[in-house]
């Protein structure tokens, strides 16, 4: 097996021990220069609905923006929460709990301002009113306000609205006001609920204030390697350039590796964590206006959702976590019900919900929010999946199906499925009982994504610990990493790129994900590098350095090292429950997350520049051009077209012919034959049962049947000539495949349809279309073309007259042409 394995300790990073040293605080005033997070408003009623905005004569109070107190003492205000967390967990009942918050020095001073009036109108429940003094005890009393509703009057402390046009506009903006909370409530409850783990409200809080106390700490001192070191609680830290399983080096292990992924299919599952609100996509549907989650991006002619579903090759169960920021799981739900749950069935599919959590300031930590009632909220990460897949069920519901593992993708990721990468990644992962593993390959220069490490360190209690990580791009300061262009023998260099492809083992995530602690939420960090972009009830829009607790949900890995008495010199990597698979990087990743903008001459980690990947393998095949995701094709067309429905498979391939430049190939079927065929210009093959046909099951679901009455198209020496695409047209968006065509040969396959051309020239603009039933011939006549339509036999109905079979020899897989 093909490996790089590097001296242990060359090409580190050390942080060794130090003696504990004091350190100043961190002053809030003095750590960025941005607007102001909005912090209270003193008119709070209005909401930007259509309705309210009508409402006349209205002379709101000027917005105030709190400045953060210059003396903000991050380490006080930690201790206060953390006494206050610890006697909140010592409650038992609610009553109890409502007792220890009623006592914090901060809801007291809020409630003495009349507050309290305020709260008893809106006729909240107990859990209610101690959820709201949470966030009053947390600091960001600012979200609740300082405004009193008294007897259906709207009174605030920087003065009373008035002009409402009467009784019914009070009412109406009141129950605006009180839908605007009901909102809130609901977002409280899952915050409590699902961090319950660290505290629910008030731990989030301490964790923000700790990681940001953190930041600035390491900002400030020279001495990196201690900070290192008491974040990790260790003696000694040090990381290095992990060994790989090269699969592009050692082709005959890759081979046997697939073949136990393949052979393993029936033990896996899907995991995909689709809640991220994909700001950097700027998704927006074109007839609404409405704001999209990554997962609708119109990708090569299909949603990225769809395209994910269109790498399984047999029937798998899927779990998705979605979120609601940007209505993302309803959008995610109604397109798997438009289309019919893909034909594998409602019953496969598991959709539960990651909860959205308060975005707040990179100062001081306070909460941003839009108006009364309404903090600015994003998902909290995909690190929340091991834990929130826990509680909702989704590990048992795995192992009611039969699963032992689960593939994790990611939605932006286009190219993962390609080659034999993930089959040996689960290959592995079975096969030699891992509890995870890593697809992995080389980091680009410049790229948002963190890289795969190997962690070694000494342990407070003197053992050695060790095993596979990563480090995010955004924690590469606080380990000493240089953020950009990869420069020769730097660091950067020597470290494979994270993807976030993983394989886990259910049984293992599912013992994190259950831990009734931190453990359960792996990978806590802080992102305050971006500025956060809203806008609020007066449509005023504001800008503000913050950001959101995440976790990440690769640094489960974190929870598997191993523990040894001694320092160990090499091959620790053999001994790991973890593992890291590595690839050419155009069969590992290819993002597509962020909207390319005409500015900036780069198409990396666009639909564009993704597209461009996707063709690059099709270049051992097409010899008359190289593709570069470079400048060359920011402003012009790529060289050719070519997508491959992916249950071809990874062995298929193009036997003889040629593709000229400027021609495009699109093949929407899993049984075709390419023999001696010359493409110049469009050609188009589109097949109604590209995997099998469906059926009602016991359950009145439709099904897939793999195999079953599927279409079926063979081309043998043929010539196809013909206009094709119109590559001059300014309408052509080749990323999402939707071009004008002058002209074009297209088969159009329904049911179990066969087409058949043999020995024949095909010029110029031609549609077949083969009913189901029946089988195509296209020859040569003495007067043009041959055409003969002929019903296929009763006894091939179902299996067709022939189908490719994959043949297992030894570690090695041949795919063979079966006739019948």
């Amino acid at each position: 097996m093909a490996r790089t394995t590097p001296t242990l300790h060359q090409n580190k990073l050390l942080f060794t021990f130090h003696t504990k040293t004091s350190y100043s605080l961190f002053n809030s005033h003095n750590s960025l220069h941005s607007t102001k997070p909005l912090r209270s408003l003193s008119l709070s009623i209005f909401s930007p609905s259509p309705s309210c905005c009508s409402v006349k004569r209205v002379s709101p109070a000027p917005v105030e923006y709190a400045q953060p107190a210059l003396d903000f003492d991050f380490h006080r205000e930690i201790a206060r929460l953390r006494a206050l967390r610890s006697k909140l967990s010592d409650s038992k009942t609610l009553n109890d709990k409502i007792r220890v918050i009623d006592s914090d020095s901060r809801v007291k001073r809020f409630l003495r301002n009349g507050v309290s009036r305020l709260l008893g109108f809106l006729n909240l429940g107990n859990y209610e009113l101690f959820l709201l003094k949470c966030v009053i005890a947390a600091g960001q009393e600012h979200v609740i306000g300082s405004v009193s509703l008294v007897e259906g009057d709207f009174e605030s402390t920087r003065g009373v609205l008035k002009g409402v046009n009467g009784d019914k506009d009070k009412e109406r903006l009141k129950g605006e006001e009180i839908g605007v909370l009901r909102t809130l409530l609901k977002t409280l409850k899952d915050v409590e609920k699902f961090y319950d783990c660290i505290g629910g409200i008030v731990g989030y809080q301490i964790a923000v204030l700790e990681l940001l106390a953190q930041s600035a700490y390491e900002g400030q001192t020279i001495n990196g390697s201690q900070s290192i070191n008491e974040s990790m609680q260790c003696q000694f830290f040090e990381i290095h350039p992990p060994s790989v399983l090269d699969l592009s080096q050692d082709t005959e292990y890759a081979s046997q590796a697939a073949l136990w992924g393949i052979q393993g299919l029936p033990d896996l599952g899907e995991i995909y964590p689709l809640g991220g609100s994909a700001d950097r996509l700027g998704l927006v549907d074109p007839d609404t206006g409405e704001c999209l989650p990554a997962a609708m991006l119109p990708y090569c002619g299909r949603t990225l959702l769809e395209g994910l579903i269109r790498d399984l090759q047999c029937i798998t169960p899927v779990a998705i976590m979605t979120s609601s920021a940007k209505n993302n799981h309803e959008h995610i739900t109604s397109l798997c019900d438009r289309l019919g749950w893909f034909g594998r069935g409602r019953s496969l599919f598991q959709l539960f919900e990651q909860p959205l959590v308060p975005a707040f300031s990179a100062e001081d930590g306070q909460w941003l929010v839009k108006r009364q009632f309404m903090p600015v909220c994003k998902p909290g990460g995909h690190g929340v999946i091991w834990k929130l897949a826990y509680d909702k069920g989704i590990f048992q519901w795995f192992y009611d199906l039969g699963r032992k593992g689960a593939t994790v993708r990611q939605i932006s990721n286009v190219v993962a499925a390609t080659d034999l990468t993930l089959l040996a990644l689960v290959g592995i992962g079975l096969h030699h009982g891992k509890k995870l593993g890593f697809a992995s390959c080389k980091r680009n220069s410049g790229a948002t994504e963190g890289i795969n490490v190997l962690v070694e360190k000494k342990n407070l209690h003197g053992m050695w610990e060790y095993g596979l990580s990563c480090i995010e791009y955004t924690e590469f300061d606080k380990f000493g990493i240089d953020y950009g262009p990869l420069s020769p023998n730097g660091l950067q260099d020597e470290f494979p790129a994270n993807t976030n492809i993983l394989y886990v083992d259910l049984p293992s995530a599912e013992l994190i994900g259950s831990s009734n602690n931190q453990t359960s939420l792996p990978g806590l960090v802080l992102n305050t590098k971006k500025e956060i972009t809203y806008v609020d009830q007066f449509g005023i829009q504001h800008r503000a350095f913050g950001g959101r607790l995440e976790c990440t949900m690769q640094n489960i890995a974190d929870n598997f090292f191993s523990a040894h008495s001694s320092q160990c010199n090499k091959g620790v990597e053999d001994v790991l429950d973890t593992f890291i698979v590595y690839n050419e990087r155009r069969k590992v990743t290819s993002s597509a997350k962020k909207k390319r903008s005409h500015a900036h001459k780069s198409l990396h980690q666009t639909p564009d520049g993704s597209l461009l990947l996707i063709l690059m393998h099709f270049l051992p095949m097409i010899f008359f051009h190289t593709i570069e995701v470079n400048d060359r094709y920011v402003d012009s067309e790529p060289p050719y077209l070519i997508f491959l429905h992916p249950a071809l498979g990874p062995l298929w391939e193009f036997r003889g012919g040629s593709i000229s430049e400027g021609s495009e190939l699109q093949i929407e079927v899993a049984e075709f034959l390419w023999r001696d065929v010359q493409l110049d210009g469009s050609l188009i093959v589109v097949a109604e049962n590209i995997l099998g046909s469906t059926r009602i099951d016991a359950n009145s679901e439709q099904k897939l049947q793999y195999g079953h009455r599927c279409g079926r198209c063979r081309l043998q020496n043929v010539k196809v000539l013909n206009e094709g695409i119109d590559w001059a047209s300014e309408r052509n968006i080749y990323w999402k495949h939707d071009v004008h065509r002058f002209e074009a040969l297209k088969v159009i396959l329904h049911g179990n349809a066969e087409f058949e051309a043999t020995d024949v020239v095909l010029q110029g603009n031609h549609v077949f279309e083969v009913p189901n039933g029946y089988k195509l011939k296209i020859t040569s006549g003495n007067s043009g073309l041959a055409v003969q339509l002929d019903p296929i036999e009763e006894k091939l109905m179902e299996t067709g007259s022939w189908f490719w079979n994959y043949k297992i020899n030894g570690t090695h897989i041949q795919l063979e042409l079966v006739e019948l």
